[in-house]
């Protein structure tokens, strides 16, 4: 790992959470993630599990954490299993934890290496009622291929027909979104580090350089300050290309004339910046790209004071929805008759602006959450509207991170360059 280690009592707590919520006589298996095929020999870099790192801040493969808080021997009631090294993994894949490093990374005392787990589980399973195994319930993932955490569900279902097996995710579901102090810090360190990267690319972007130069000027500085890379595919869209949502060919020539939306943000020890923003090729706005950045600004600005505890998903965003058609009928881009007329299901407003103005940032760039539980104090939130023009080749969005406190909210980004003077300011110095 690049980034520096982070204080065990995070996953300490974690699994305290965890464990206090599960069923009496329960047992509860979490896994690292599967490593996936890139090639005929290689596999893509790998990228733990979230839930896992949450519980236990082990960043390797092929790693197992068994909980067992009624376990009647005490020794198996927290266990982490590695994958145990050699001499080969060592000369062909570097360095792997030794037992005393994944005690000093996780909190966890009993550390085994992974040909113990099956002698271990048969142990001690039958003393627990329930065996709680960790499915990725978020909404917006689909499969095809069983994880490592289903393969597990469908080898016990045989080997241990007579148990209950319950659900990991509705627990998670409930205590990822609230974050820590130190979940808070590690986040703000991920926003710090896209922000300098924000203003490396504001000094370099010129008419003629190319989208993928920018992206490289990104990864250097995320790289050079310890990120582990980027939180997702970066979004570098030059003109037409940003009234493309998830643009990110990265290829092309930006023009003398043209706005680029960037959405991009650094990961840091797992945890994700979110940020957009939209700027001048040539460093001046021209009066109809700034008339549209200024309302995308004020939809902005106007959004994120409805980031509050209490707040409801739907209404949040249906209230985001009028102001953005204020806006849009201010542009000549929609008019009153326009909005008198729309269907409720798809207002008219949707035709510029059709995404979500936020969801929930953390461990997942779009973090594990209900989209039904009011807003909660500790829940970090994107903030992100845009207008897109398609007739113009004009696509303008801007986004920020907020996070929610007992005293209002707080903008983890608010000193990344945002109003449209600044950023010619220092476009242009």
């Amino acid at each position: 790992m690049k980034y520096l280690p982070v204080e065990n009592n995070l996953f300490i707590n974690n699994r305290k959470n965890f464990v206090s919520r599960i069923k009496p006589s329960s047992l509860a298996i979490f896994h690292a993630n599967d490593e996936f095929p890139r090639s005929g020999d290689q596999a893509f870099i790998f990228k733990q599990n979230p839930d896992f790192f949450y519980l236990t801040g082990i960043d390797q493969e092929q790693s197992i954490l068994l909980l067992f808080p009624d376990c009647p021997n005490s020794a198996y009631r927290e266990v982490l299993f590695l994958r145990q090294t050699n001499e080969h993994i060592a000369v062909w894949e570097g360095h792997k934890y030794t037992k005393e490093e994944a005690r000093q990374a996780s909190g966890i005392e009993s550390i085994y290496w992974l040909s113990d787990f099956d002698n271990i589980l048969h142990s001690i399973i039958n003393y627990a009622d329930n065996i709680y195994i960790n499915t990725n319930e978020n909404d917006r993932f689909s499969f095809s291929v069983p994880y490592r955490d289903l393969r597990m569900l469908e080898a016990l279902r045989v080997k241990y027909p007579l148990h209950h097996y319950e659900r990991s995710a509705p627990i998670m579901r409930d205590l990822r979104p609230v974050k820590s102090e130190t979940e808070i810090e590690l986040t703000k360190k991920a926003c710090a580090i896209t922000k300098d990267a924000f203003e490396r690319v504001l000094k370099f972007t010129k008419p003629g350089v190319t989208e993928y130069e920018i992206e490289a000027e990104i990864i250097h500085e995320f790289i050079r300050q310890r990120a582990t890379g980027h939180a997702y595919s970066p979004i570098i869209a030059s003109g037409k290309n940003a009234i493309v949502l998830h643009y990110i060919d990265n290829n092309q020539v930006c023009k003398d004339g043209d706005v680029i939306l960037f959405d991009f943000g650094a990961e840091y020890g797992n945890y994700n910046a979110d940020m957009s923003r939209s700027i001048p090729v040539n460093g001046r706005f021209t009066k109809r790209q700034r008339e549209v950045y200024d309302a995308v600004l004020r939809v902005m600005k106007a959004a994120t004071k409805m980031i509050v505890k209490g707040a409801v998903w739907n209404e949040y965003h249906d209230e985001v929805g009028k102001v953005m058609t204020g806006e849009l009928i201010g542009l000549g881009l929609l008019t009153k008759h326009d909005v008198e007329k729309q269907d409720p299901k798809m207002p008219a407003y949707k035709k510029y602006f059709m995404h979500g103005t936020s969801h929930h940032l953390g461990l997942d760039v779009h973090d594990y959450a209900s989209r039904y539980k009011p807003f909660e104090v500790g829940n970090i939130l994107t903030c992100e509207p845009g207008i897109y023009i398609p007739a113009e080749g004009l696509g303008i969005r801007l986004e920020n991170n907020i996070l929610i406190t007992k005293g209002g909210n707080i903008d983890l980004m608010a000193d990344i360059p945002l109003e449209a003077e600044h950023i010619e300011e220092i476009m242009n110095s």
